[in-house]
């Protein structure tokens, strides 16, 4: 019904070299880019949140962005 299909993930951490990355990926919805505002100090993509360090995050609205990633569609 929505239009998604496939298995995936909701949530997904990966630690580079020079930066985490926080992958939010929700089918059909630009979530991360909602929250650009809210974390100026990351880059942000369509799925994906790139910060250098977690003290630089606001971590009330990681928490907020990683809670609607986890709901379900």
């Amino acid at each position: 019904e929505s239009g998604c299909e496939g298995d995936g993930f909701r949530i997904g951490v990966a630690s580079n070299q020079n930066y985490i990355s926080l992958y939010v990926g929700r089918c059909g919805g630009l979530l991360a880019e909602r929250y650009q505002e809210a974390l100026p100090k990351a880059k942000i993509g369509k799925g994906c949140v790139r910060f250098k360090r977690l003290g630089d995050m606001d971590r009330a609205v990681l928490k907020k962005l990683i809670r609607e990633s986890a709901r379900p569609s």
